[in-house]
């Protein structure tokens, strides 16, 4: 066997079967729904359903879709998930329509997986990859992970539309930017380490492919992206890194595996103030962590911490809102935490918890 070659393995891909983008997308709604049947659930918190609730209906009703809401309290536990599939069962339900943030896509993705129906996805901010996944989370009563679930497939349509997004508080938008940073540097490493990728298949080299393009769109477009959030307008900067963050981003991580980057986030949700903090911006800290671990040289660990200090990104646990500098009770913490993640495995080398606190020691000393 060539050297560097692997046995042949199945390699997967997955994708949502239709990602729609755009100023007034929501008007997509009702012909996405209609293609799967009369009745649909919409599913969101009671301020995302005022916000999209007259334009889905007024897309569904010309499409010959009833659209029924379905109110969304705001965590996503057992008990919450429980109480949305008891109302959804005594309802026609073809589709489910999942509305807001993460908490709420993945509500909606709870209650289409356990009535067995495809989701329609409708992000109303970018701030994370959660609408093009097949995954939901679960968080137990003091919002501690409880576990991952796998819906049989991706959404059959996620519909995102930028004058919403446009309008969403800049941090939602830094934190879809966090998270999308780390996969051209995760993929890679869970490639090399011939890791299994969501669908428990090796990685493409489309997802290695759309990695660096992820990676090379928000360097190319952040700027542009949070100024049109200043002025509350989609332009072509707004629409790149929207793409790159909620459909790039996700597709990477499906398809191409993650590594230390957001094992990171299993540490900093044990930490005061950091716990509290958007998961993209715990996964920037972690990609910076990443990077020194990688050994990536000082040109670009320079130009990294630019690009981060410019758009707002965290430099330091400090900035990512532990309270105080950082112990070395923190530092331990963090790192033993952290080697306890599955992901940790896709790595070009096997690392200790002094190895971690080694780099987060490097990184916290690093001037700002």
């Amino acid at each position: 066997m060539p050297t560097g070659s692997h046995p042949a393995a199945r390699r997967i891909f997955g994708a949502p079967l239709r990602y729609i983008q755009g100023p007034g997308a929501l008007s997509e709604t009702g012909p996405m729904a209609a293609a799967l049947g009369p009745h649909a659930l919409l599913v969101g918190d009671a301020f995302v359903l005022d916000m999209v609730g007259p334009a889905v209906t007024g897309s569904c009703q010309p499409a010959g879709v009833q659209v029924t809401p379905l109110l969304f309290a705001g965590e996503i536990t057992p008990a919450e998930i429980e109480r949305l599939v008891a109302a959804a069962r005594v309802l026609p339900a073809d589709v489910v329509i999942a509305a807001g943030g993460g908490k709420g896509i993945d509500a909606g993705k709870a209650v289409a997986h356990h009535l067995r129906v495809p989701v329609i996805t409708l992000p109303t901010i970018a701030s994370n990859d959660a609408p093009t996944s097949k995954i939901y989370v679960v968080y137990d009563e003091q919002h501690r992970l409880l576990k991952v679930e796998h819906m049989p497939c991706n959404p059959h349509a996620v519909i995102v539309d930028t004058a919403l997004i446009a309008r969403a508080p800049r941090k939602l938008l830094l934190a879809g930017i966090g998270d999308a940073i780390s996969k051209k540097f995760e993929v890679a490493q869970c490639h090399a380490a011939q890791g299994p990728n969501i669908f428990g298949g090796l990685g493409t080299r489309a997802a290695l492919a759309l990695a660096d393009l992820c990676f090379e769109t928000l360097l190319a477009h952040a700027d542009g992206a949070l100024a049109a959030l200043e002025r509350q307008s989609p332009d072509d900067s707004l629409e790149a890194i929207v793409e790159a963050s909620v459909l790039l981003s996700g597709l990477c991580f499906e398809n191409g595996g993650l590594s230390i980057a957001h094992s990171m986030t299993r540490g900093l949700s044990a930490l005061p103030g950091t716990a509290d903090e958007l998961h993209g911006l715990q996964v920037a800290y972690g990609t910076m962590v990443q990077w020194h671990l990688e050994n990536r040289p000082p040109s670009f660990m320079a130009e990294m911490r630019v690009f981060y200090r410019r758009i707002g990104l965290p430099l330091n646990l400090q900035q990512l809102g532990l309270p105080r500098a950082p112990t070395d009770v923190d530092i331990d913490t963090l790192a033993t935490l952290t080697l306890t993640a599955p992901h940790m495995r896709n790595f070009d080398r096997v690392l200790t918890a002094q190895n971690l606190a080694q780099a987060i020691q490097v990184l916290e000393a690093a001037p700002l």
